[in-house]
Formats: C-alpha cells, sequence, structure tokens
C-alpha cells in the first residue's frame, strides 16, 4: 500500500462522516495521482508554490503603511489557516482540505485591500476578490494553464465570502475563519498603530469576545467547536453571533471605513484608478504574457487580470514609472 493510499485509508477511518474524503476529491482535468501526498495536500502544495501566493507578502490587509508587524494579506491567510485547522481537527475534519482552502482564498485579492477591490467593482461594473481567486487558481496561474485543483478547494476558495454556501464543511470553516481572523488581528494592528483601545470596544463584544487578541481568538474558536458538534453543521451560538455582529459593524465604522485612514483609502484608489484606465489606453504596456491573453478574455478582463494581480509596491512603482517625470534621475 502506497503512503498516499495508507492516509486515505486513515481519513476513513478517523475523520467525521461529515469530512470531506480526498479518495473522492476530482480534478476538472484527470490526472494521475501523486505516491506520498493526497490530493487535498497536492492543493495546499501548489497554492503556496504560486506566484500569486507569493505576491500576497506585499499587498496591504488593511494599514497602507510602512511596518514589520503589520498584517499582509500573507500573514493574514497563514492566519486564517491556523484557525482554520484548529476548528477542523477539533471536529475531526479534512484538515488537509482546509488549509488548502485558507491558504488559497486571497489569492486574487488586489493591492490596497477592499479599497483595491472597490474601485475596480466601480470602473468594471462587478468586481469581486473571491471570484478573482477562483480565476487566479483555475485559469490564470502557470502561464494559463491554473493550478487544476479539486472542486472542493476551488467552491471553498470561492464561497469564503458572498452569498454562496461550501459544499464542504472544511469550507464552511474557513468562511468564518476569515472572519475570525480578521476581526481579531485588525482590532490588533489598530491598538498597534494607537486609534483603538480595549476599554473602547462595545460591552457586548468585551463581555463575549474579550480585550486580548489571543483570548479573543480562542473564545470564538471555543464557541465554533462545542456549537458545531452539537449541531452537526459549522455555527456559532447565539449569543456569539450576536456579539461578532456587533464586532464587525464597530471595526467597519471605526477601522475600515474611518475618517482616519481615509487619506491612505484615497491615495490607494487613485493610483489603481489610474493605472486601471492608463491600461485599457494602452494595453501593447502590459506584460506579453497579458496581451496573449486579450484575445481569450478580452480587454477589459485582461487589464482586471493585471491590475488586480500587482502588488502594493509595484503599483506606487509602475505609477511613479509612468506618470511621474524622472526627477533627480541621474543620466550618463
Amino acid at each position: 500500500m502506497k503512503v498516499r493510499e495508507r492516509t486515505e485509508e486513515n481519513e476513513y477511518q478517523m475523520l467525521s462522516p461529515l469530512a470531506a474524503k480526498s479518495r473522492d476529491a476530482e480534478r476538472e482535468r484527470p490526472e494521475d495521482d501523486c505516491e506520498f501526498r493526497t490530493r487535498f495536500q497536492r492543493d495546499r502544495d501548489r497554492i503556496i508554490h504560486s506566484k500569486s501566493f507569493r505576491r500576497l507578502k506585499h499587498k496591504t490587509q488593511v494599514y497602507i503603511i510602512s511596518g514589520d508587524h503589520y498584517r499582509t494579506r500573507m500573514t493574514h491567510s497563514l492566519e486564517v489557516s491556523q484557525i482554520g485547522r484548529t476548528i477542523a481537527r477539533s471536529l475531526r475534519l479534512n484538515e488537509d482540505l482546509t488549509e488548502a482552502i485558507a491558504l488559497g482564498h486571497d489569492v486574487g485579492h488586489t493591492a490596497f485591500g477592499h479599497a483595491g477591490e472597490a474601485v475596480l467593482d466601480r470602473l468594471t461594473g462587478h468586481f469581486a476578490h473571491n471570484e478573482q481567486s477562483l480565476r487566479v487558481v483555475k485559469y490564470l496561474e502557470k502561464g494559463g494553464k491554473g493550478l487544476n485543483l479539486t472542486r472542493e478547494t476551488m467552491d471553498g476558495i470561492l464561497n469564503h465570502s458572498g452569498k454562496g454556501i461550501p459544499f464542504t464543511m472544511e469550507g464552511k470553516i474557513i468562511h468564518w475563519a476569515d472572519r475570525i481572523a480578521y476581526l481579531c488581528h485588525d482590532y490588533d494592528d489598530s491598538m498597534r498603530a494607537d486609534i483603538l483601545k480595549p476599554d473602547g470596544l462595545p460591552k457586548i463584544v468585551i463581555e463575549k469576545i474579550g480585550t486580548d487578541t489571543s483570548k479573543m481568538i480562542t473564545a470564538m474558536v471555543s464557541d465554533m467547536i462545542r456549537s458545531s458538534e452539537k449541531a452537526g453543521d459549522i455555527t456559532f451560538s447565539e449569543e456569539m453571533t450576536e456579539a461578532m455582529r456587533i464586532f464587525r459593524e464597530f471595526m467597519f465604522n471605526n477601522i475600515y471605513h474611518s475618517e482616519r485612514l481615509a487619506k491612505e483609502r484615497g491615495q490607494a484608489v487613485f493610483v489603481i484608478e489610474q493605472l486601471f484606465k492608463y491600461f485599457m489606453d494602452n494595453p501593447d504596456k502590459m506584460p506579453h504574457e497579458f496581451q496573449a491573453r486579450q484575445a481569450q478574455w478580452g480587454l477589459e478582463q485582461t487589464v482586471v487580470d493585471y491590475v488586480a494581480g500587482i502588488t502594493d509596491s509595484y503599483a506606487v512603482q509602475l505609477f511613479n514609472d509612468i506618470f511621474m517625470p524622472p526627477v533627480g534621475v541621474m543620466v550618463k
């Protein structure tokens, strides 16, 4: 029996009947299995080794400022993975699938966080980072061939946000693990930026979730594990659901849409907007691999794919190269 086959057999013996089983996973393009890794493990590895995942280290989570200790899209994805794996292991669900979805859920996110997403949505009429993440792993990676992930992983990536509901329990975990992670680490970053204070949180959040970041994560994860065990589905208690709703509303009002960060958001929006318009007018200035895709996907979609993929730092560099005079640049 091969290592992979032994792991697959162990899944049926050790995991919950509700867990996704890697032996049953399907890909759009059939391929030979690995001798050692299950299909979900290969999904995870393909995402980790992708260019789109590497770029997440230079994409903003919330704070568009320099600082080694503020979260990026990559550290956010790692935190979602840690939270999701803890829940999956506790509920005897498939930890490998949970990890793959977590690591891939934001690979289609724009530079400059939700400010970048919002401006592309306004310019095109529709843009959602969860849909772009699926597009990246399905069509854009590996020179346009995609990663050929399993349908379980792709479904979890697509439905980690938005109105869709994942068809696996593992996908449902990441839908909520994403929220647990960003509420807690954005709160932590906001305290580091001296914008929030623990005693400024709503009373129900302090009582039900807490004020210490680590203990806040523990409170929400513990509630989900206990509630999900009772319900046979991924859920929270009514009290925690209400506390999280108020916590999220508080963060949107005081951080995500706050006047304190309005200047940086406006600057980010201006950069993305100008780059989008420039490449719509000058598609020949995009890299050759994107120019080659225009016949298949059309001009606007190709420009969206390019602009959505660039990092914060590269967006600023591109903007300067295109629009700013080369003052101070020495020539021979």
